[in-house]
């Protein structure tokens, strides 16, 4: 058995030797001529064999093996042995009344279990092997999670291997199908009937499976809690109907890029009386403006709502969803690039959400100051906010929001141009005491005013990331770290070129008891002297990025004789002045260390890398 379960090589099985004394084992199937009687065999003359029986009765023989490794070990016999065995459904399996066997009744009350998880991807995705799963996994605990992604090229999987798994392993529970066009209605018609437990189906590129398919899941699957459909061209309204009609304990719907799925599919589901939907995504759909209003109406029990691309949704939309008061659980709303966010819009979702707390407003480019400020002040409750690529939010928003949030802990802007320096001016805006994650990557306009204005806002910071801001200066960053009275415990400054040593020894000196993690990839003008103070003053580091900065042997020396005992992560990638000498200290380090990255250290040779991988087994190395 552990032969067929464990096969991993091409698509020939071989059980290693015969499977009873007589020899059974032939290349090529031949099958039986019957003659006028029905209880008549052609007589055979030579090398007489159980191949010569016709398929139906060896089913009936296959049926009747009791234990599952008398079944895997049939099946290992050829490749039509295995075919049919894979066609025995576990209901059809018979157990002897005469002899009843501790064995077999163990392995049908183990089947049910559905404890095994199996993924097939790309070239090894065929029939074959998903028959063998089927019969392999039955007496190891059942099969209880299968994942395809991709298909063989040559041999790719169709509704045969797909029925297999249906027959064979009535406790699976999780299903995902990645791109695989040739599976179709047919299997999943299959599976619907024989896996009735099954309570998650992810379904991605299948063009082959219609409408038909998805009612089938509905009317078999009532225990189904998740679905995911993406870019299924096939699957329209029809098929969201049925599951809103049959699978009323559904928690998790995503649906995405399916042309054939309008406001008749999705107002059925979140319309229904008994579906108590929790997670919602809504992406690149032709609904409109009435989708929104059911979701504002219905969506009574959802928890995150994420709706993307949708671009026949107008203001409107958005203004009836907030209105509408339905959304009192809400605690997770995404909003990306949809042209009917605005800033009315916004602020009705504000005002009706009275619970949320994690907000993502993303390339949505009607978003401005004014939305996001009375945003801010209609959400009471709110702790997380991420803007993307929002250009028309400026450095004023950013800091009346930041003021007018009294619970906000964290606070990310990405890409966001419009953010840009300012004079300085004196502030009446009160500080956000709550605020503990401030994130600012790759704002090109964001500099050193704008950075010590909203370091005056944010007192209690615990994380920072300055990730890719090319303007700001030590000048600026400095006010901010004296006045982070919380301690910092993780700072991101990659690629913050302009930022020198003096920033790091501000780092050691302020917030050296506490800091864990450091990054300073591309920091150019960062040296040796920035190691000697972090080997001084932060006991706690565990995670030090030195990439690309203007580090030699010296400071590595000085960083192997520091106080950091737990340092699991050092990065010297790119530190071309590390050479051989090194060596020692990188094995001193080494004593903690579970991640070492040596690449294009062109100073460390091959043979020296060759030996810090031997002796620093536990630790991953990059060379």
């Amino acid at each position: 058995m552990s032969t067929l379960v464990n096969y991993s090589g091409d698509d020939e099985f071989y059980s290693g030797g015969s499977l009873c004394s007589a020899e059974i084992y032939c290349p090529v199937r031949k099958r039986a001529r019957i003659s006028s009687s029905p209880y008549i065999v052609e007589e055979q003359t030579k090398n007489p064999s159980i191949e010569i029986l016709p398929d139906e009765c060896l089913f009936e023989i296959f049926r009747r093996l009791q234990g599952g490794r008398e079944r895997s070990a049939a099946a290992c016999v050829s490749k039509g042995w295995l075919m049919l065995s894979s066609n025995v459904r576990s209901s059809e399996i018979c157990s002897s009344n005469d002899t009843k066997m501790v064995s077999a009744d163990e392995d049908l009350e183990v089947e049910c279990d559905g404890y095994l998880t199996r993924c097939l991807e790309g070239k090894k995705a065929t029939n074959i092997r998903l028959a063998a799963i089927a019969v392999g996994t039955s007496s190891r605990g059942g099969l209880g999670k299968l994942s395809v992604r991709g298909s063989n090229s040559v041999r790719g999987i169709t509704n045969v291997g797909l029925s297999a798994i249906a027959h064979g392993c009535p406790s699976l529970r999780v299903l995902s199908l990645w791109n695989v066009p040739y599976i179709g209605d047919e299997g999943l018609v299959e599976i619907a009937r024989g896996c009735r437990s099954l309570e998650k189906l992810d379904l991605s590129q299948c063009p082959s499976i219609s409408n038909k398919g998805l009612v089938a899941i509905a009317e078999n699957c009532p225990r189904l809690t998740s679905l995911t459909i993406e870019s299924c061209r096939n699957i329209g309204n029809e098929g969201l109907q049925a599951i809103g009609r049959y699978c009323t304990k559904l928690q998790y719907l995503i649906i995405k890029d399916c042309p054939l799925v309008g406001d008749q599919g999705v107002a059925s589901l979140l319309s229904s009386g008994t579906m108590m939907l929790k997670k919602v995504k809504l992406q690149a759909l032709n609904i409109t403006d009435f989708s929104l209003a059911v979701i504002g109406h219905y969506g009574k029990e959802i928890t995150d709502l994420n709706l993307s691309s949708l671009c026949n949704v107008s203001q409107k939309g958005f203004w009836v969803m907030g209105n509408a008061q339905g959304l009192q659980s809400l605690a997770s709303l995404t909003i990306s690039l949809c042209r009917g966010a605005t800033d009315v819009s916004v602020e009705a979702v504000g005002k009706g959400c009275q619970n949320l707390k994690h907000m993502c407003i993303r390339k949505c480019c009607f978003v401005s100051d004014s939305g996001l400020v009375a945003f801010a002040r209609s959400a009471g409750y709110l702790e997380s906010l991420l803007l993307e690529e929002c250009n028309r939010i400026t450095q004023t928003g950013i800091l009346n929001a930041v003021s007018n949030c009294r619970k906000l802990k964290s606070l990310s802007l990405v890409k966001c141009v419009g953010v840009k320096d300012l004079p300085p001016q004196a502030s009446s805006l009160s500080p956000c005491e709550s605020l503990r994650s401030l994130s600012i990557r790759s704002c090109p306009g964001f500099g050193s005013t704008s950075l010590a204005m909203v370091g005056n806002l944010c007192p209690q910071l615990h994380h920072l990331d300055l990730s890719g801001l090319t303007g700001i200066t030590d000048a600026g960053l400095l006010p901010l770290l004296e006045s982070s009275k919380a301690g910092l415990m993780k700072v991101n400054l990659t690629d913050c070129l302009n930022l020198t040593d003096e920033v790091v020894f501000s780092l050691a000196r302020l917030h050296g008891e506490t800091l864990e993690m450091l990054n300073l990839d591309g920091c150019r003008k960062v040296t040796d002297a920035s190691l000697v103070a972090i080997a001084d003053s932060c006991p706690l580091l565990n995670d030090l990025g030195v990439s690309k900065c203007s580090i030699t042997d010296s400071g590595v020396a000085a960083l192997s004789h520091g106080v950091q005992v737990n340092l699991q992560i050092l990065s010297l990638s790119g530190c071309s002045m590390v050479t051989n000498k090194s060596v020692p200290s990188l094995k001193k380090l080494g004593e903690s260390l579970v991640g070492l990255n040596l690449q294009h250290c062109n100073g460390v040779s091959s043979s020296k890398i060759e030996l810090l991988v031997e002796d620093l087994w536990r630790c991953d190395i990059l060379s």
